[in-house]
Parts: structure tokens; sequence; C-alpha cells
């Protein structure tokens, strides 16, 4: 089961006011829309971490990769690279 997942933010595409934001996040070439509403410093570039479609934490490059590499040989980004959703 997995919790959150780290992502790279690579767009903010919508912005309403200095805390709602949305963004594209990318899981190793999976793009995902993601809110950025509880991680209002991120910035094109941060790694966050995201649950259930939010995201939830900004995390340096190095942690995200690890976690990645960790979630990949647990199986639990199958769902996702099919398709899936961040849940």
């Amino acid at each position: 089961m997995c919790l959150s997942i780290p992502g790279k933010l690579i767009e903010i595409t919508q912005t309403l006011d200095e805390t709602f934001r949305l963004g594209r996040v990318s899981f190793d070439g999976v793009v995902k829309e993601v809110n950025l509403t509880l991680v209002p410093q991120a910035k094109v570039g941060d790694y966050v971490m995201v649950h259930v479609g939010a995201a939830i934490a900004i995390v340096n490059e190095e942690e995200a990769a690890k976690t990645f590499e960790i979630l990949r040989q647990l199986g639990e980004l199958d769902e996702l690279q099919t398709g899936g959703s961040l849940n």
C-alpha cells in the first residue's frame, strides 16, 4: 500500500491565489495533475510527495529517488504506470 509517492513538479498550470495552485508532476515519466495547496512554496523543479492527488511535502531529489526506487522494487508503481490514480 502506497501512502505517498515522490514526483518532480514540471509546470504550474493554474494559480487562483497565493495558496491555491495546480501543477503537473512527473513520476518517472508518468505526468499527473496535482493540487499544490498544501505546499505553496513549491516551485518548478522541486520534488514533492503526493498523496491522493495532492502534494503534501517538498523533498530533496536524493530522498525522492530513494523512495521511488523502493516503491518500484515493491511493485507499488504498477498501477500508476498503467494509467491508475495516485490513491
